[in-house]
């Protein structure tokens, strides 16, 4: 033992508390704007039906049919892998694991569409297919069916359409509450955002329905979705996206882009209107700073080539889907839109060899970091963070067990739950 230092102060102990005080506001402010992550399971997808197409079969309908094209254009896991490009260590459980996701739960995240994918209907006739669709919702979660989130997508805040598109969320989420109650999956989606205050409009519409049937207050929390260019940089040259979460009230749940629309709305030709273009990057970008600590998070959008016809044709679908699935979560968007029952092979591969092949250097660096065991990486708490966060989506999304995880970072999930999501104070590990 050296010598015990000598230790010395010159301010006052007030110095500190009165610091404190002049920064108990920011201290709130901080609290109360940047959360940071809820710590729930978040879907990989989010699959759009039209209104009048969704029905019981529909979830099932999208795995079988997901089934029978890998059973016809890669039947088994060397082709479907050498299609892809996975390594041919992971093409085996990458396939297994891809074929048991669409036997148990083909779809994560269901929106039915009451919007583009619905379109201009007789009030009647929609009042109708949004009835229905509490209807089958509930059934759905009554029966063990449903997917483990569902909702509508109603139409926007806009002039032209807003009428209906109050209409329609009112009958829906009236139905569920005759049919027993708000289900804990439930998902809204409000599109075509572009001004902060038409969600400041949706935020009063959701609480006057939450008065109307004694629910908790903020209850009801919705996605925003991102599809002009306004909504990304307002007229004052401010982040308006970043407003729009403000205006929800802590109700915003997700930011969702919109791909076409926004592409269309800066003037991209068709033929370049993709979720990699430059303007989509700055978009999402954008979006990602806005919400980042928020608890909002960011879903990337879709592709419109659908992997359809010949196999050849199927294949270069394929391709085109997976390379945007996985440029998406190295980006770290880790939801995008599927369009077609025939993206679903493809999107549960990129999210399986993503996790696959990072599991064992990520266990190790997570394991070191708990045992303070240096390596060739120093690592920090945020990297901690990230990593416990990496394993867990990969556990949520079924392309990692969580026993495996366990016996690679000798931590359990209560532990990685809490590196990922930290409070104040140490960190308990324990042993699996």
């Amino acid at each position: 033992m050296g010598q015990q230092e000598k230790v010395a102060t010159s301010l006052a102990g007030t110095v500190s508390e009165e610091i404190s005080a002049s920064l108990a506001a920011v201290d709130a402010e901080l609290a109360h704007r940047y959360p940071g992550d809820p710590g729930t399971r978040q879907p990989v997808h989010t699959v759009y039906v039209p209104g009048d197409v969704f029905a019981p079969g529909t979830l099932r309908s999208w795995g079988d049919q997901a089934l029978a094209a890998l059973d016809e254009h890669a039947p088994d896991a060397a082709s479907f892998a050498a299609v892809l490009g996975i390594p041919e260590e992971l093409a085996g459980p990458v396939h297994d694991r891809v074929r048991a996701k669409l036997e148990r739960e083909p779809v994560e995240d269901l929106r039915i569409d009451f919007e583009d994918g619905y379109g201009p209907r007789p009030d009647a006739e929609e009042d109708e297919a949004a009835a229905r669709a509490a209807r089958l919702v509930s059934e759905a979660y009554a029966n063990g069916t449903a997917a483990p989130y569902m909702g509508i997508r109603m139409k926007c805040m806009e002039a032209g359409v807003r009428h209906r598109g109050i209409r329609t969320t009112d009958v829906f989420l009236t139905g569920l509450m005759e049919a027993g109650g708000l289900p804990e999956g439930l998902v809204l989606t409000l599109p075509k955002v572009t001004y902060p205050e038409q969600v400041t409009a949706f935020v009063r519409l959701l609480e006057a329905f939450e008065k109307a049937h004694g629910l908790d207050a903020g209850r009801l929390g919705f996605e925003i979705q991102i599809e002009t260019s306004q909504s990304i940089l307002a007229a004052d040259g401010t982040a308006a996206v970043a407003r729009m979460i403000d205006a929800a009230q802590g109700r915003a749940t997700g930011l969702h882009y919109g791909t076409f629309d926004y592409s269309a709305c800066v003037g991209v030709s068709a033929a370049y209107q993709a979720s990699d273009h430059p303007a989509a990057d700055h978009a999402k970008a954008v979006m990602q700073v806005a919400a980042a600590g928020t608890g909002v998070r960011v879903s990337d959008g879709s592709t419109n080539v659908l992997p359809v016809g010949p196999t050849d044709r199927v294949h270069e679908a394929w391709r085109l889907h997976y390379g945007l699935t996985r440029r998406a979560l190295a980006r770290a968007y880790y939801q995008g839109w599927d369009m077609h029952p025939g993206h679903l092979p493809t999107r549960y591969a990129a999210v399986y060899a993503f996790y696959r092949e990072g599991l064992e250097p990520a266990a190790a660096r997570l394991a070191a970091y708990v045992a303070k065991a240096g390596g060739d990486v120093m690592d920090e708490p945020a990297t901690a963070k990230a990593l416990s966060g990496y394993l867990l989506r990969g556990i949520d999304c079924g392309a990692l067990d969580t026993a495996e995880v366990a016996r690679l970072t000798g931590l359990t999930r209560a532990d990685l739950d809490a590196f990922a999501s930290p409070r104040r104070g140490d960190l308990t590990v324990t042993t699996p």
